[in-house]
């Protein structure tokens, strides 16, 4: 369950990322250091994340030449394997076709060893059709690569740039940043070690990382023909030993010494050995069918493209040169075996063959084991092909059906990813749609991970050629997916193409679901006034339409609102007026959440007696219908109304049999926040020693989660345990850390709490003024707030400020 429908224990979409750098406070407090009964808050040295990632493409075979590029990038790399020379970033630039990738990724396999931090690679698609990739979706995938929590990765571009440069300040990477367009694209992907490696390639100079950052730029020409005719030689020797020199030389010319060009080529004439070359030339020379929509970087390279794509095409078998044409309706660059077997209508081990025809022919790359891309150049060609051949009403129906597909198989991920949050695809697949299946939430997260991109596309491209049925729908599926891991940007694009697309087809319901989708990716993402506003036009539609239980759903969004802005009373209003609804339509589930949020709302209220009954309920509901997270989290509440009425061995038992429910599913994030009521407990049974334990632990896993709210959460409560303890130093110390964190992350409530605690820890050590500034800077946070618990520290922070 998410954040949008219950204040759990949820990820709350982290504000900070300095995971690492943190104040100078923090780093006092956070050495390793005895606070004297053994409890260590250690500050790690590096970034507790193991994941190495290995994600170097397959370079393929064949590589011949370019040993003059290839001893310049080897100078790069200093010999004694410590740091590289004078610059961590190289450019490789050239025109299109020139094999600025191949050299890359061939040189990159050779000096892989040198980097035991592990390999990066995104595509950035600076020269695709459609948009490039953005500096924050790549930020967002390599976190997430190099083991970083996906719940806990910040929103903003500029917070996960600090974050991906802390994480890698101590790893020796290497970055391949394939395709770039513009060094505004590649700088926030640089990382933070000079002894990392980033290389780079792109069609333009990128002159700015040259002057700014003090790249080396390496230009990539075209093979002059003796080198071409080593290519060809290398590629045909085996079966076409006898070719002539000057007939060789004459289709290197007409390959105008593009490497891509050439293979293709060479892959042409490999394959019909009894055909003698000069035929094989004059059918290149045959222009009749070239396709003229490319612009290479000048007449001669534009010809020589035509000339060569269409020449491999048209000596395709049917089946192989139809699923070439048909992937130029693939929403992305890159994609699966069984979407390749969508696009053709066929089985997946018929799209097999036909990739294989065309993997060997160098049309398609297989970049991974069943995944595969075109070049961008191949991929213009493929469209142009479709559109040429193929009838409108073929690329109509060929387009629907992939669609269709990510669609339904995106929905058997949500199933498998999120049970209880799915959305219910209304529309089953059609006949000759067969989606694929997932038997488990690892194997539907690893198709998420491969299909990102091509998700956000497909709704994308849905919506593009009028197939809104589908973009609103699609939109609406992935939301419990992107729900889970706090996919932002994904997430807003695609609910905002929701929105329209629901609405160009009159679908109100849809459009309220669409509006509901992207009120959620606000609310998770801290922007409150958005998501305000999405619910509300959500709220608005279902009554309109009389959709009783989307209408509950909008209240209870709401409600959260309320009770993430600390307007109590309204939550209260909203969370039992979704409460009453969900009761009318006998929805236990859902009537049992609205109890548990209503009785977060009244303990924040200090009606314990009240949460405590409620509670009751919504755990006998859970526990009936076997929703883990939904009992663990009313058990946490419990915990709480039991503690502040005075039955600390209730309470025990209850958090207690919330943390099992953490260790027994495996949940980090309910532990860590879950512990720190354990410490509650054992505080208020006076035992600090215990209390002070139980938030050891929630510092550490929170600080590797990234939360570093709930972290600083933690933190406080240790500083109350050291107080207990008579460790005022320590107390004050940890205080001021918790204080630090919530006063950047502008938690204005956590932070007069914090205040407040580290201004008790100052009296008693002594220092008055400190305590009584830190009172004063509390007391205006508070005015914001009119509920019980606000008032009562109000009055007594008032009372210290005027004593004596």
């Amino acid at each position: 369950m998410d954040d949008s429908e219950r204040n759990d224990a949820s990820p709350r979409g982290p504000w900070h990322a300095n995971l690492i750098d943190g104040s100078a406070a923090a780093r006092d407090v956070l050495q390793a250091r005895d606070i004297h009964g053994g409890i260590h808050f250690h500050r790690p040295t590096e970034p507790s994340f193991s994941v190495t990632p290995r994600q170097l493409p397959y370079s393929g075979g064949r590589f011949v030449n370019r040993s003059g590029e290839m001893g310049n990038l080897d100078r790069i790399v200093a010999d004694d394997h410590e740091a590289p020379a004078s610059s961590a970033v190289v450019v490789v630039t050239g025109t299109a076709g020139v094999g600025k990738t191949s050299l890359v990724l061939h040189w990159a396999h050779r000096v892989r060893d040198r980097f035991p931090g592990g390999a990066l690679y995104v595509n950035l698609r600076g020269h695709d059709a459609s948009a490039p990739v953005t500096p924050s979706q790549v930020l967002d995938r390599f976190l997430r690569d190099l083991g970083f929590p996906a719940a806990s990765v910040p929103v903003d571009l500029e917070d996960r740039a600090s974050l991906y440069r802390s994480i890698t300040a101590d790893r020796r990477l290497l970055v391949m940043l394939d395709n770039a367009a513009t060094a505004a694209q590649v700088r926030p992907l640089l990382p933070g070690a000079a002894s990392s490696l980033t290389l780079v390639t792109s069609r333009n100079s990128l002159s700015g990382l040259v002057a700014r950052e003090g790249a080396h730029r390496l230009d990539l020409d075209r093979f002059p023909d003796e080198e071409a005719v080593m290519l060809l030689r290398a590629v045909t020797a085996t079966s076409r030993a006898a070719d002539q020199l000057d007939e060789l030389t004459e289709l290197a010319q007409l390959c105008a010494g593009l490497p891509l060009a050439l293979r293709i080529a060479a892959e042409r004439a490999a394959g019909r050995p009894l055909m003698l070359l000069r035929e094989l030339i004059a059918d290149l020379k045959d222009r009749s069918a070239l396709w003229d929509v490319l612009t290479a970087e000048t007449e001669e390279e534009t010809d020589a493209m035509h000339s060569v794509f269409a020449w491999s095409y048209r000596a395709l078998p049917e089946a192989a040169a139809r699923q070439f044409r048909l992937i130029g309706l693939h929403p992305g660059d890159e994609f699966g075996l069984p979407a390749a077997a969508a696009l053709a209508g066929s089985t997946i081990a018929e799209a097999r063959r036909q990739l294989d025809v065309l993997v060997g022919a160098h049309l398609v790359e297989q970049r991974a084991p069943a995944r595969y891309q075109l070049h961008d150049l191949l991929r213009a060609y493929a469209v142009t092909q479709v559109q040429q051949v193929e009838s409108t009403q073929t690329r109509h129906d060929v387009q629907r059906r992939v669609l269709t597909w990510y669609l339904h198989t995106a929905d058997n991920a949500q199933s498998a990813m999120a049970p209880f949050d799915r959305y219910p695809l209304d529309v089953p697949a059609p006949q000759d749609v067969v989606p694929l299946a997932f038997d488990d939430y690892p194997s539907a997260f690893q198709w998420y991970l491969a299909e990102a991109g091509n998700l956000v596309a497909a709704t994308r491209t849905a919506a593009e050629a009028g197939f809104h049925d589908l973009a609103w729908r699609l939109s609406v599926v992935l939301r419990a997916v992107y729900m889970h891991q706090n996919a932002f940007e994904d997430w807003v694009v695609t609910a905002k193409i929701g929105v329209s697309s629901a609405a160009r087809v009159g679908s109100r319901a849809g459009e309220a679901e669409a509006y509901e989708s992207l009120g959620k990716a606000y609310f998770q993402s801290r922007r409150l006034d958005e998501a305000e506003a999405c619910h509300r036009a959500a709220l608005e539609i279902r009554r309109e339409i009389g959709e009783r239980f989307g209408e509950a759903v909008s209240v209870n969004a709401l409600g959260l609102l309320g009770l993430r802005r600390r307007r109590l009373d309204e939550a209260r209003t909203w969370f039992e007026a979704g409460a009453a609804i969900f009761g009318e339509l006998g929805d236990r589930r859902w009537a049992a959440l609205l109890l548990s949020n209503l009785a977060e709302t009244q303990c924040e209220l200090g009606d314990f007696h009240s949460a405590a009954e409620a509670l009751e309920r919504a755990l006998t509901v859970f526990r009936s219908l076997g929703d883990r997270s939904g009992e663990g989290n009313a058990l946490f509440f419990l915990s709480w109304a039991q503690r502040e009425l005075g039955l600390p061995t209730d309470a025990h038992a209850s958090i207690s049999a919330a943390l099992m429910i953490a260790a027994e599913e495996g949940n980090s994030v309910w532990e860590a926040h879950w512990l720190v009521e354990l410490a509650n407990v054992d505080r208020a049974a006076g035992r600090p020693e215990d209390a002070l334990r139980s938030c050891e632990r929630a510092v550490s896993i929170q600080r590797q989660l990234g939360d570093r709210s709930r972290e600083a959460t933690a933190l406080d409560r240790a500083g109350e345990a050291c107080r207990d303890l008579g460790r005022t130093d320590d107390a004050i110390r940890l205080h001021e850390v918790a204080a630090g964190i919530h006063r950047e992350g502008k938690d204005w409530w956590q932070l007069s709490g914090t205040l407040d605690n580290l201004a008790c820890a100052l009296r008693r050590a002594g220092h008055e003024d400190r305590a009584r500034h830190h009172w004063s800077e509390a007391l205006p946070l508070l005015a914001g707030f009119d509920d019980p618990q606000a008032a009562s520290r109000r009055h007594r922070i008032s009372q210290e400020l005027t004593s004596p």
